[in-house]
């Protein structure tokens, strides 16, 4: 985990210079790998104690150019296979999620299919209950108006 953690910070930190001196040579990959090389062998001079020739400057900004850019391919690799995992999974959860809205889709229209049955159903016994009343009801009221008028018999 740890040394995952430092490859990363080190990448990282290769993906930055990368970028500033890109930047500060105007985006010419030549000029910055010049520039980084001068930068390298002025520091290196720095911290030793001395001051190299142009050749031996040169030399060691190669190497140390060479060493950097291996470091930043080995980077660019791992961020691309991490790219294609996360590829893959967000492909999978897409996948999932297609099946997750099709069965919903699915119970949804088995719901809706067995209320709209419930619901003729229940519809369908009131009105013949409503019409079982009317019925009954229209029958007394014949009964008791024929009653009145003294057509109904006892």
């Amino acid at each position: 985990m740890a040394s995952r953690r430092a490859l990363q910070v080190g990448g990282a930190t290769v993906a930055v210079g990368t970028v500033y001196y890109l930047y500060s040579a105007g985006g010419n990959p030549s000029v910055a790998e010049k520039k980084l090389e001068h930068d390298v062998s002025a520091a290196g001079a720095r911290l030793k104690g001395q001051d190299l020739s142009s050749k031996e400057a040169q030399k060691k900004g190669e190497v140390f150019a060479k060493e950097a850019g291996a470091t930043l391919d080995r980077t660019v690799d791992s961020v691309r296979g991490e790219i294609r995992q996360a590829d893959k999974v967000i492909t999978t959860k897409m996948h999932e999620a297609g099946s997750k809205l099709d069965q919903l889709k699915d119970d949804g229209t088995k719901s809706l299919d067995k209320a709209y049955k419930d619901t003729s159903k229940e519809l369908k016994q009131t009105a013949d209950s409503f019409d079982k009343t009317v019925t009954k009801k229209t029958a007394e009221a014949k009964t008791g108006i024929s009653s009145w008028l003294g057509f109904g018999g006892k």
